[in-house]
């Protein structure tokens, strides 16, 4: 199991003001940090990776189609969840790359929404049942 992640974002500000309202929904609660990093750990004591958002130090575009960071999956507990998550990025103006749907190429069940963030990083929310 991966303890934490750390992605390096061009401006720590837009990420907290972004990543603050989306990661409840993704069932993740604030960690606290210093000022240098925006942190997030699952919520209510579940296991799973933490997440820590970092400012960049050297500019460079990111981009998921080459060697580096493709994309950060977020398993969510029911269908209603992803639906939730795409209704906020939607709210928020952002892109979605593919809406809430089945992915029958995957393992059943698979329901999924992508999205980008403001930095371009591609980002699922994915429910791996069938309920609501």
């Amino acid at each position: 199991m991966l303890g934490h992640i750390g992605v390096n974002v061009s401006d720590l500000g837009r990420a907290k003001a972004y990543y603050g309202p989306l990661m409840p929904l993704l069932d993740y609660e604030p960690f606290p940090t210093d000022e240098d990093a925006v942190a997030f750990m699952p919520a209510a004591g579940k296991r799973g990776a933490y997440l820590f958002f970092y400012e960049a130090t050297e500019e460079r575009a990111y981009s998921r189609e080459v060697t580096g960071l493709q994309h950060l999956a977020f398993v969510v507990p029911t269908r209603g969840a992803v639906h939730d998550v795409h209704a906020q990025v939607v709210q928020v103006g952002g892109v979605v790359v593919r809406p809430p749907r089945e992915w029958p190429q995957y393992p059943p069940p698979y329901f999924a929404v992508f999205w980008l963030d403001p930095f371009g990083i591609m980002l699922e929310a994915v429910c791996h049942h069938d309920r609501g």
